[in-house]
């Protein structure tokens, strides 16, 4: 699985961005997603993960209540929805694959089999 994460950019405090990660296929739907973060000087760290069938949902609790994940299998992709931005949400995005999560390992990197490349978000004060 080929992963393509974008959507990133520069937005000021208060506002939203949708990152978007596209895989390549045929077992795309198949793989649980995620979304990962690392901001500069510091350790990537889980924001979100949902599973193949889009039924479970897990949250950083440092992002609950103002991202959204979701996916489309017909589109082969996964949404990161991000409202109320905070200067600290500032890093690089990453979306993952991983072909099992469960809440005893979603947020460990080493969970997922396939990195996309990231994307850049700026969060302005």
């Amino acid at each position: 699985v080929q992963l393509q994460a974008y959507g990133g950019g520069l937005v000021q405090a208060g506002g939203f961005l949708r990152l978007s990660c596209t895989a390549s296929g045929r077992t795309y739907g198949s793989y649980d997603m995620g979304w990962f973060r690392q901001a500069p000087g510091k350790e990537r760290e889980f924001v979100a993960a949902i599973s193949s069938s889009g039924g479970i949902i897990w949250y950083a609790d440092s992002v609950k209540g103002r991202f959204t994940i979701s996916r489309d299998n017909a589109k082969n992709t996964v949404y990161l929805q991000m409202n109320s931005l905070k200067p600290e949400d500032t890093a690089v995005y990453y979306c993952a694959a991983s072909q099992f999560l469960y809440s005893g390992n979603n947020a460990n990197t080493r969970a997922y089999d396939f990195w996309g490349q990231g994307t850049l978000v700026t969060v302005s004060s």
